[in-house]
C-alpha cells in the first residue's frame, strides 16, 4: 500500500514539474510575442502624436498638401482609430470634411525619408524656387522604381507633367515652396502611393489618391476583404446572414448574386492588369484584405505594396538559384534554370491562377453552398476554379491556357449571373432557405 502511494505522488511531482516548465516555456513566449507586438503597437495615443508631428512639419514650413490646412488649422479632419502600424507603415482611419477615408505612410515620420539634397535642391534656398530640375529628376526616380524607365526619353516638358500629376499642390504656376516640394518627394518615395497615382485615372481597379499632407496620402475608405470569415466581403445590411434569414430565397439568390457579379469583376480586374497598360502589372500578394469593393460591386486593389509592372517583376525575379524553389517572390513564381543558375524572368504563374486559389475556391466551394452545390452550373464553376487554382502555364504572350480558363469562368458567372436576375423576375419559392455564408 505504501508502494502505491510512493508511486502516485512521484507521477503527480513528475506532472506538476512538466507542467511547470511547460507554463515556463509559455510564459516566455507570451513575453517574447507581448514585447514584439508593443513595439509595433497601433494606439490610438500614438497616432494622434504622429499627425501632431505632422501638423508641427506643417507649422515650420516643412510640409505642405492640400489636406494641412484641414488637419491642422480648421479641424475638418477627425481622428478615428488606428487601423495597422508595422514597421513603420501607419494606416488610420479619419473623417476629412464629414467624409471617411484611410490617411497613409510607409514611415511614421517626415524626416525618415530621403533628404531632397539627393536631388541637388539649393540647401540654402529661402525663397520660392522654381521645381523644374527637382521634378524631372523625381519623375526619372519614379519611373525607375516603377519598372518603366525607357533610354531615349527626352522629352522634358513631359516629364515635368508627369511629376506634377503625381502629387495635389496648391500652387498653378509651377512655383512651390520647399515645404511642397519636401512633401512631393516623401511621397514619390512610397510604392504604392506612385502606383495609385500613375493608374489614378487609368483604373477603376485602384484605390483613389483623394489629397495629401506632407508624408502622408489619404485614398478612398471602402469595404475591405477579410481573410477570418468566410464572407470575405461585407455586403450591404440587408445581405447578413439575419437579413438573408429574415428575407428567404430571395435574400439568398441577391447573396449569391452579388457574389457572382464580385467575381466577375475580379475577372475584369485580372483582363485590365494584363492587357490594358503599356506593362502587365503582376499582383504578387492576393488576399481578402488586400482587396475592396465599392458600392456598385467594383473589386479595387487597396494596398498594392506588392504590385509591380512586368519590367519591375523581371528585375525581382532576375535571382541567382539552385531550385525553383528559389525562384518564389510571394504569390509571383518564377522556375530556374539550372544551365545558368539564375531565375527566369517571366512568371510562372499568373494572376487568374493565385486568385482563383485564394479567393474563388474559398467562395465556390461545396461547403458554402450546401444544396446548391449539386447543381450543373455550381458543379462546372467548381471544376473550373480548381482547374485554374492549379494551372499556371503561360506562353511567349503570357496567355496559355490561363487565357482559356478566364473565358470559361467568365462564361459560366455570366450565366449564373443571368439565371439569378431571371429567376428574381419570378414567383418567390415558399420553401425554407438554405444558409448561405457570402
Amino acid at each position: 500500500m505504501l508502494s502505491v502511494r510512493v508511486r502516485w505522488r512521484r507521477v503527480t511531482l513528475a506532472l506538476l514539474l512538466a507542467w511547470l516548465v511547460s507554463w515556463l516555456v509559455l510564459s516566455g513566449l507570451l513575453l517574447l510575442f507581448h514585447v514584439d507586438f508593443l513595439s509595433d503597437s497601433c494606439t490610438d495615443t500614438a497616432s494622434k502624436e504622429i499627425l501632431h508631428r505632422l501638423c508641427g512639419d506643417f507649422a515650420a514650413g516643412s510640409a505642405a498638401g492640400d489636406m494641412c490646412a484641414d488637419l491642422c488649422l480648421g479641424g475638418l479632419v477627425e481622428y478615428k482609430r488606428c487601423l495597422y502600424y508595422r514597421s513603420g507603415k501607419k494606416v488610420m482611419e479619419v473623417r476629412w470634411r464629414g467624409r471617411p477615408v484611410i490617411l497613409k505612410s510607409k514611415l511614421e515620420n517626415l524626416s525618415s525619408y530621403q533628404p531632397l539634397g539627393a536631388l541637388n535642391y539649393p540647401q540654402d534656398a529661402t525663397e520660392d524656387s522654381s521645381p523644374l530640375d527637382i521634378l524631372l529628376s523625381a519623375t526619372v526616380e519614379v519611373r525607375r522604381w516603377l519598372g518603366l524607365t525607357e533610354e531615349g526619353e527626352d522629352d522634358n516638358d513631359k516629364r515635368q507633367e508627369e511629376a506634377s500629376s503625381l502629387v495635389n499642390l496648391s500652387t498653378s504656376d509651377k512655383v512651390y515652396s520647399r515645404g511642397e516640394l519636401t512633401s512631393l518627394w516623401s511621397l514619390l518615395q512610397q510604392d504604392e502611393y506612385t502606383f495609385l497615382r500613375v493608374l489614378q485615372d487609368l483604373s477603376a481597379h485602384v484605390s483613389k489618391v483623394l489629397g495629401s499632407c506632407g508624408h502622408f496620402y489619404a485614398v478612398e475608405s471602402l469595404s475591405a476583404g477579410h481573410a477570418w470569415d468566410q464572407n470575405i466581403f461585407s455586403l450591404d445590411q440587408d445581405q447578413t446572414a439575419a437579413g438573408v434569414a429574415r428575407s428567404g430565397r430571395r435574400g439568398a439568390r441577391a447573396a449569391r448574386h452579388k457574389v457572382h457579379r464580385i467575381a466577375l469583376s475580379f475577372l475584369d480586374m485580372v483582363q485590365h492588369f494584363d492587357h490594358d497598360f503599356t506593362h502587365k502589372v503582376h499582383l504578387c500578394d492576393v488576399k481578402p484584405e488586400n482587396f475592396a469593393i465599392r458600392n456598385d460591386l467594383t473589386v479595387v486593389a487597396i494596398d498594392v505594396d506588392m504590385a509591380f509592372f512586368q519590367p519591375k517583376m523581371e528585375e525581382i525575379l532576375d535571382q541567382k538559384c539552385s531550385s525553383d524553389d528559389d525562384c518564389n517572390f510571394f504569390d509571383c513564381v518564377s522556375s530556374c534554370d539550372l544551365s545558368t543558375r539564375r531565375c527566369r524572368g517571366q512568371r510562372a504563374n499568373t494572376n487568374l491562377q493565385v486568385i482563383c486559389e485564394k479567393i474563388f475556391r474559398l467562395w465556390f466551394s461545396p461547403t458554402l453552398l450546401g444544396a446548391k452545390a449539386g447543381l450543373p452550373l455550381q458543379v462546372e464553376l467548381q471544376r473550373t476554379v480548381q482547374e485554374c487554382s492549379e494551372s499556371g502555364g503561360v506562353d511567349k504572350r503570357g496567355q496559355g491556357e490561363s487565357w482559356n480558363i478566364h473565358r470559361r469562368l467568365f462564361d459560366i458567372l455570366t450565366r449564373l449571373v443571368h439565371e439569378e436576375g431571371t429567376a428574381d423576375e419570378g414567383q418567390e419559392e415558399s420553401k425554407d432557405p438554405t444558409p448561405l455564408n457570402f
